[in-house]
């Protein structure tokens, strides 16, 4: 083989391996791009995802502030129906409070006009008020304090009211004390709103002080408002308060 068909046959065999290598090359290259847009199109993917996860996490963030913000609304609205009921309901019992008081003041004003009718109602009730707290205590001798300008009407009534708590509850008529030392409060004046008042009534205590039974007006009325108080909520807004 002379020098010629050589060079011939090396020229060829870096023809075929120039070939090889581009061949190769290209697919390499091929390769890596396809692996490249495989792993780009996953980080796409992973970042639509991580994004939707933020956007759904937002989103339910802001549903429960909504919720929040509605269900604190809503508190809120009914805190000012009930404080508005309760508004109404204190002005009942007010009312109803200044009426006790026209059962003093209608007493004496009517006592001064010698209309005796008015005058006995109120000394009767005096009566039955001594009469119930008596049944209540069942004691042989109680203490008894009521208002100074009420002493009197009940001084009239003390002996008969024992004698009718006796025969109800078949024992001795009981020994009563009127309390000469401590009375209660007078009724509530303009010039004194915040003093202690009492608008009639009597109380009755054993005479160690460990029974009391409290039987003013007021105190009644207090007992009757509480129990009373579904029925007239019910009567008011139609519902009964839980």
């Amino acid at each position: 083989m002379n020098d010629a068909d050589v060079s011939k046959q090396i020229q060829q065999m870096v023809r075929f391996i120039h070939r090889e290598a581009e061949e190769k090359a290209n697919e390499i290259s091929v390769s890596a791009e396809e692996e490249f847009n495989i792993e780009k199109l996953q980080l796409v993917e992973a970042e639509k995802k991580k994004i939707r996860h933020e956007y759904d996490r937002k989103e339910r963030q802001v549903e429960i502030r909504k919720k929040i913000e509605y269900s604190m609304q809503l508190n809120a609205s009914r805190i000012k129906v009930l404080q508005a009921q309760d508004d109404v309901i204190n002005s009942m019992k007010e009312a109803a409070s200044k009426e006790l008081l026209n059962v003093h003041h209608h007493h004496h004003h009517l006592l001064h006009l010698h209309l005796h009718h008015h005058h006995d109602v109120y000394r009767n009730l005096l009566k039955d008020l001594i009469v119930q707290s008596l049944l209540r205590l069942k004691e042989p001798s109680v203490l008894l304090r009521c208002r100074k300008h009420d002493l009197h009407l009940v001084e009239q009534v003390l002996d008969s009211a024992a004698q009718e708590y006796g025969d109800k509850a078949n024992v001795d008529p009981p020994e009563i004390i009127i309390d000469n030392q401590v009375y209660l409060p007078p009724g509530p004046s303009h010039h004194n709103s915040h003093d202690p008042y009492c608008s009639g009534g009597v109380v009755l205590a054993s005479r160690d002080g460990k029974i009391v039974c409290e039987n003013t007006l007021d105190a009644r009325l207090d007992v009757v408002f509480r129990k009373k108080l579904p029925e007239i909520r019910k009567l008011l807004f139609g519902q009964v308060a839980a």
